[in-house]
């Protein structure tokens, strides 16, 4: 791709300079008319590689807002180049420069010749399989502008879900920080100067206070040890959780987790209805559909087996028969699919099952929440009340110290 520097008048008659990325000059001059400018000089500046190493990420929230929009002016009639056009002049040029970047790239590809699901496909970190699919099944269908509310509609739902789990784990995280932060000021600055109190006593301690105490020395003696401990494990644990081998058995470690567990299921259960109903409505073909929803399912353990359905039904079997010959489909699901299959409804059926689940998560998450928030009380009183006591111990017992003191 390459780099123009222009100068153009404006609408109102203003000139105005600045950069354009084309794929050639002729490229640029049609992307700068078709902002209502018109060019007045242009020069080539610099040649941008394809295969340049910067990946480009946007917002979730920034996404949902350009599919909608995009959407709406589709369906209102203006071209997908105008359309385009029209979102990045309105887009931030500070706070989304990685969404105009992206907008700029695909508006060159797509004057350049590409459908729009090519061009939205060299940035798998911005679309996704899902929404290239999608898209790609909007353009063959005519149904382009229906398919984006659509696949903003399921984007926003995704969003949603994932504010609400990640605000649910907020308050546990902040309070287990609290905890952590407080225990590690009350060893290292409290501590010592109850040690250097009761030193004068010469007497034998209680066993909590001496052990309080020896952990007080250790830790101030051996903290640059400690940090590089705590350091080395957290990196080997990212490291480990990030191979293959560590997804695999992070992965089974979820669903199998004694309260989260069932939440994780419902989670992974409810992305996989909403996205497999999604597809189907889209036009997408069952076997493609297969193959995204296992990619994006987010779990090991639900790829795999999805990979497996998917092998079963490329053999001729029904979906509902493929699907019940792994134990990790909960039987609802079966029967649903199953009547969708009869009813030609497949996708009707399995959006109602993703509300049923969102809904099942959200109260599960509330019970959750109002469940954690007294027990992290409860843990935070007895680390902190636990110090303190171990403290005041020889006090409370100070004639047994003191009479220890004088034999």
């Amino acid at each position: 791709m390459i780099t123009f520097s222009y100068q153009a008048r404006d609408a109102s008659g203003r000139i105005v300079s600045g950069n354009q990325d084309a794929l050639n000059e002729d490229n640029a001059v049609t992307s700068l008319m078709s902002r209502g400018l018109m060019v007045l000089s242009l020069q080539k500046k610099a040649v941008v590689s394809r295969n340049k190493k910067r990946v480009w990420t946007v917002k979730e929230t920034d996404l949902v807002l350009f599919t909608r929009q995009l959407a709406t002016m589709i369906e209102a009639g203006i071209s997908l180049v105008q359309a385009l056009t029209a979102l990045y002049e309105q887009s931030d040029p500070k706070r989304q420069r990685s969404l105009r970047h992206v907008i700029s790239d695909v508006i060159a590809r797509v004057q350049g010749g590409e459908t729009l699901n090519e061009s939205i496909a060299k940035h798998p970190r911005v679309f996704n399989r899902l929404f290239v699919s999608m898209v790609k099944a909007g353009e063959a269908g005519g149904l382009l502008a229906e398919i984006l509310d659509r696949l903003a509609g399921f984007l926003e739902a995704s969003a949603r879900l994932r504010k609400k789990v990640k605000s649910a784990m907020t308050y546990p995280v902040i309070v287990l920080c609290i905890a952590f932060a407080i225990t590690t000021f009350l060893i290292v600055r409290v501590v010592p100067v109850f040690g250097e109190i009761f030193k004068d006593f010469g007497a034998k301690l209680p066993a909590p206070t001496q052990l309080l105490l020896d952990l007080s020395d250790f830790v101030r003696g051996n903290w640059y040890f400690l940090a590089l401990g705590i350091g080395g494990t957290i990196f080997g644990v990212r490291m480990f959780l990030r191979s293959k081998r560590g997804k695999q058995l992070t992965d089974k470690w979820k669903l199998k987790m004694p309260v989260f567990g069932p939440l994780v299921h419902k989670i992974c259960m409810s992305r996989f209805s909403r996205t497999f109903a999604q597809l189907i409505r889209s036009g997408v073909p069952i076997l493609e559909v297969l193959d995204i929803v296992g990619a994006t399912s987010g779990n090991h353990v639900i790829e795999s087996s999805i990979k497996s359905v998917s092998e079963d039904v490329e053999r001729g079997d029904n979906l509902s028969v493929a699907l019940s010959k792994k134990s990790i489909f909960p039987p609802m699901l079966l029967r649903m699919v199953a009547a969708g299959e009869q009813t030609g409804k497949i996708d009707t059926m399995l959006e109602k099952m993703a509300d049923f689940w969102d809904e099942e998560i959200e109260a599960t998450l509330d019970a959750l929440t109002s469940l954690i928030e007294p027990m992290l009380i409860v843990f935070l009183g007895v680390i902190v009340g636990g110090i303190v006591i171990a403290m005041f111990l020889p006090i409370f017992k100070l004639n047994e110290v003191v009479s220890q003191s004088k034999s």
